[in-house]
């Protein structure tokens, strides 16, 4: 019995690395992808969405360093969801279907933010 008991425990502790070992390597992939994005970040109670200048494309953004919201926050909007023009670095992950995000194909993590400014530059970012 006792060899069993110490099989089992065996096997655990293997697939608790095996495991481990995945998230990480998937971790890896997606931080490995990391891109400059151009566009248009709104955030609120409800609402963190960035739109690419490029395509229009809309995200739903997961701010990993905590800088993008200060940075929007210290822009001091009388009103919240007011768009500015952000550069970011981060990458593309799907949106967790659980959460508000599932209404967006996918999620952009933001890593650091490069450049925040209420003023929006001519071109196809312009609304």
């Amino acid at each position: 019995m006792k060899l069993v008991k110490q099989a089992f425990v065996f096997f655990v502790i293997i697939g608790l690395a095996v495991t481990a070992c995945n998230r990480k390597e998937k971790a890896g992939e997606e931080e490995s992808n990391v891109k400059i994005v151009k566009g248009l970040y709104s955030f609120g109670p409800e609402m963190k969405s960035f739109t690419m200048c490029n395509d229009g494309r809309e995200y739903w953004v997961a701010d990993s360093v905590k800088n993008l919201e200060l940075s929007y926050s210290n822009l001091n909007f009388e009103k919240p969801y007011e768009p500015v023009y952000v550069e970011l670095e981060g990458y593309f992950a799907k949106s967790d279907t659980s959460a508000v995000s599932a209404d967006f194909d996918s999620t952009l993590v933001v890593t650091k933010v490069l450049k925040i400014s209420k003023e929006i530059p001519d071109g196809p970012c312009a609304q």
